[in-house]
């Protein structure tokens, strides 16, 4: 892992006014620049493998706390004073592979920290690997009312929430389960301007040609229930109990824990309370370079299931040169009731926000992404 080195000349600037507009997500660059200049930092240091195109990956650090349930500590305490309340049992030594249960609530304080000055605030997510293993992850700040977002001006350490739904995990220090976009100001985007970016550089394919897309309050993508080729598989669906170590990569047999959601004769199938399943949608999404995209992962007004865990997409995915967008993998879980979804069925929403500047780097195979040309894929955990 190559650190940086806050001495180094930076490439970019965390300060917005440099960069030609007045709000954004910070680019990889900037990100860069600001780890250098200790608005990000941590012990050991941040590596520069941790920058993507528009985030940067948190790691795990070196004790777990298992707790009585999930919580926010409010704007008069801090993470230390509800664990005083809620911990369990003695912290859990992640200097050596650890299991968290499936079914546990975890509190893992990272091994990064914060010094955002009053232009930047920062919110985070979980990572796509993570997602696809039905692992529930939330950041927390002392003092926070909201998970996952860090308000302007915040200083001090960040912890996760980890909570194993399907599979228990094994994990270790130095593990990245979620990252952390940090933004300048606050974006105003509106449906005229997304209609615009995509008669300019389309955003959503199908059979490689450019398709009318759904605009409203965001991009909306529907489910895809047709099989492809010569298979009339649709979606997965997790077979638990299991144990994932999350270091492991391309190692585990898919059908020890997934079985095969095969097509029905009327094009749809139904969700099963609680079950999780891998699905995937019709379009063929596509995030041009100066921008990128969240999945908001819970639409009560279309049915009672959540579509997404790790729903960002970096600059750059499903782009490039004779790359017409990339299927969007959906982690869906129903709640309460059995729920029926069909072929076409338009099931969740796109936001797409700008960068302040084009990222030094793009998603794709130059920086090790994993999914840039996915069907429906499993995790990168799983054999091909």
């Amino acid at each position: 892992m190559t650190p940086f080195d806050a001495r180094a000349p930076s490439t970019g600037s965390p300060d917005p006014a440099l960069s030609g507009r007045t709000a954004g997500l910070l680019p990889s660059h900037e990100i860069e620049a600001s780890i250098a200049r200790g608005v990000l930092s941590a012990e050991p240091p941040i590596g520069a493998d941790q920058v993507q195109p528009a985030s940067v990956d948190l790691r795990l650090g070196s004790v777990a706390y298992r707790v009585q349930a999930s919580f926010l500590p409010g704007e008069r305490a801090t993470v230390a004073d509800r664990l005083q309340d809620l911990q369990m049992h003695e912290p859990l030594d992640l200097a050596r592979p650890t299991l968290l249960e499936r079914g546990g609530v975890y509190i893992i304080p990272l091994l990064e920290r914060v010094a955002l000055p009053p232009t930047l605030s920062a919110r985070a997510n979980p990572k796509s690997s993570t997602g696809r293993l039905d692992i529930f992850t939330r950041l927390i700040t002392d003092h926070g009312t909201e998970f996952d977002e860090v308000r302007t001006g915040y200083q001090g350490r960040l912890y996760v929430e980890v909570v194993p739904r399907t599979f228990s995990i094994v994990v270790r220090e130095g593990t990245k389960l979620n990252q952390l976009r940090l933004r300048a100001g606050v974006p105003s985007w509106s449906d005229t301007d997304l209609d615009e970016l995509h008669r300019t550089q389309p955003l959503v394919y199908r059979d490689g040609a450019p398709a009318s897309p759904l605009i409203s309050n965001g991009l909306w993508v529907t489910i895809d229930l047709e099989p492809t080729g010569d298979t009339d598989i649709v979606g997965y669906r997790a077979r638990p109990p299991g144990l994932i170590d999350l270091s492991r990569v391309a190692h585990y047999d898919p059908a020890d824990f997934w079985e095969p959601v095969h097509r029905s004769r009327r094009g749809s199938i139904i969700l099963n309370p609680d079950d999780f399943y891998i699905l995937v949608s019709k379009e063929h999404i596509r995030v041009p370079p100066e921008y990128a995209a969240e999945m908001v992962a819970y639409e009560p007004p279309i049915g009672e299931f959540r579509v997404h865990y790790a729903g960002f997409f970096d600059p750059g995915f499903g782009y490039g040169e004779n790359l017409r967008g990339t299927r969007g993998v959906l982690e869906v879980r129903s709640h309460e009731v059995p729920f029926l979804l069909e072929d076409g069925q338009t099931v969740a929403r796109l936001i797409y926000e700008r960068l302040l500047s084009v990222p030094s780097r793009l998603y794709g195979a130059d920086i090790g992404s994993s999914y840039q040309h996915q069907g429906l894929t499993l995790g990168k955990h799983f054999k091909r």
